[in-house]
């Protein structure tokens, strides 16, 4: 399903929570439910680069905020490691992943990932401002 902004509603604001990004949205579409407003959708994350991803939006791009739903691709066919490559760099990890935890039961319900976009091949690449949340 294709969603323009000119299609949402006067004076939508998209800004989730961690929580309800993981509780609903991502547990909806884990589970194949409907979603009432699809306003994520669902690409090849990695087959772009960073600045190609704000006309890959549904939403309106200025906060500088996307979101999108990624099918995994793994390095190795065999393997649990992500391949996070693009045509023009690599996305890394960085810091140290962040509980995500329902406010009313105080169950850990995710984590969350910081990555930073290095331009260049890995180990070599120069580290640039864009990042990313997963």
């Amino acid at each position: 399903m294709q969603m323009g902004s000119s299609s949402l509603p006067p004076g939508f604001r998209f800004h989730p929570t961690d929580e309800e990004l993981i509780g609903y949205y991502l547990s909806r579409k884990v589970e194949r439910l409907e979603i009432e407003l699809e306003v994520i959708p669902v690409i090849e994350l990695y087959k772009f680069d960073p600045w190609e991803l704000p006309d890959k939006s549904f939403l309106p791009n200025r906060d500088l905020e996307w979101f999108f739903f990624c099918p995994k691709d793994k390095k190795y066919p065999n393997g649990f490691r992500t391949n996070r490559a693009t045509k023009a760099g690599y996305w890394k990890a960085t810091g140290k992943d962040r509980k995500i935890t329902c406010k009313s039961s105080r169950v850990i319900i995710g984590y969350r990932k910081t990555l930073v976009f290095y331009e260049g091949r890995a180990p070599l690449g120069d580290g640039t401002n864009w990042f990313m949340h997963e």
